[in-house]
């Protein structure tokens, strides 16, 4: 028995952020599976040994896994890894590693970040070049690692072909590739390719692998797709406090998610209703679908009127104040209801009959 009370309606869900999310039931039983008994920690348990393989059947053999706490936890460990300390990181300017994680890269890990505009959040070959010069010049920081975010913060999609160029052309300036992977099964799901086409298969060289927004309850991780871009990874997660004592609670999830098909069947639901939903309110009038929807986010500009209204009755975040672009996004456990409710009250709000 216990003396926990819950204090929210289970059956309210929003818009805001697939962060928002609950935890999947099959994620909760791995966790009760995983309790009782004692088990060694910091990794070095049953769980956390199976793990790799697990991971290995993704991502190749050679490929090597570190779970951590957070995804900026994961960027961060993996950056570091990745870097000296006059080396530097090239990024597009709307990359989470810039915009959003308090400062974390700089702070944290002391890494100077060289961003790019683009126009869709996606880096090209030609982007990086605005960033990637000055090799030898003592009075400038070391272009290092490309770091790309799949799907991007504005929800777009790298093909495998795109970046297996952009990795070709790191490697050819004798740079390595990170993939901020937080919606890597999104993309995945999205493309309708293995996690490895747009990973291990096309050159990228470190990737921190999201779970949270995948269905767990806690639990990111750094893999190490080619062992010689980094350095000192079992020394830096427990200097950057992203070492778990009991890391099996966070290994035995990952196995959970990943040893079947759950992280598909998470991915292809958020993804379906983010265009559930972009089609249903497409042609409500004073709604414009800015952006397209290619995994789980759906972008669209409001009057400002409408999007306060909107926001009393149903989280969700203004994306650029300037424009009225809103973002929704859709997670593993909307439902077709969910959408359906959002919907009527989009289009009740701009008068428009539901």
């Amino acid at each position: 028995m216990t003396d926990a009370i819950r204090r929210h309606d289970p059956l309210v869900r929003g818009f805001a952020s697939d962060n928002y999310a609950g935890v999947h039931p099959e994620i909760l039983q791995a966790i009760a599976l995983a309790n009782g008994g004692h088990q060694t920690a910091y990794g070095d348990d049953v769980y956390t040994a199976a793990l790799q393989e697990v991971f290995g059947g993704h991502f190749g053999p050679a490929a090597r896994v570190w779970p951590v706490f957070n995804g900026t936890g994961a960027n961060v460990v993996a950056l570091r890894s990745m870097t000296a300390h006059w080396e530097a990181v090239v990024c597009a300017e709307s990359a989470h590693i810039h915009t959003d994680e308090g400062g974390a890269p700089e702070r944290s890990a002391g890494l100077k970040l060289l961003p790019v505009a683009t126009p869709d959040g996606k880096l090209t070959p030609e982007l990086i070049d605005r960033q990637a010069w000055g090799f030898g010049d003592e009075h400038r920081a070391q272009p290092k690692v490309v770091s790309i975010t799949q799907s991007t913060e504005l929800g777009t999609l790298y093909t495998p072909e795109e970046i297996g160029a952009i990795c070709d052309h790191a490697h050819e300036l004798g740079m390595v590739v990170h993939l901020d992977g937080a919606r890597a099964t999104n993309a995945a799901a999205a493309l309708d390719v293995p996690l490895r086409a747009f990973t291990t298969d096309v050159g990228v060289d470190v990737l921190s692998f999201g779970g949270t927004k995948a269905g767990l309850m806690f639990g990111e991780a750094v893999v190490v797709l080619n062992p010689g871009a980094v350095r000192g990874l079992r020394y830096l997660r427990k200097s950057a406090m992203q070492l778990a004592s009991k890391m099996r609670f966070v290994s035995v999830q990952f196995e959970a998610l990943l040893a079947g098909d759950l992280w598909l069947r998470n991915a292809r639901n958020a993804n379906a209703m983010a265009l559930r939903l972009a089609d249903a309110v497409r042609d409500v009038p004073g709604v414009e679908i800015s952006r397209p929807v290619r995994a789980n986010a759906v972008f669209a500009i409001l009057p400002g009127d409408v999007t306060e209204r909107l926001q009393k009755r149903f989280r969700f975040y203004t994306w650029n104040e300037a424009t009225g672009e809103v973002r929704w996004m859709t997670a593993f456990d909307t439902t077709e209801a969910d959408v359906d409710a959002f919907a009527a009250a989009v289009a009740q709000e701009l008068g428009s009959p539901a």
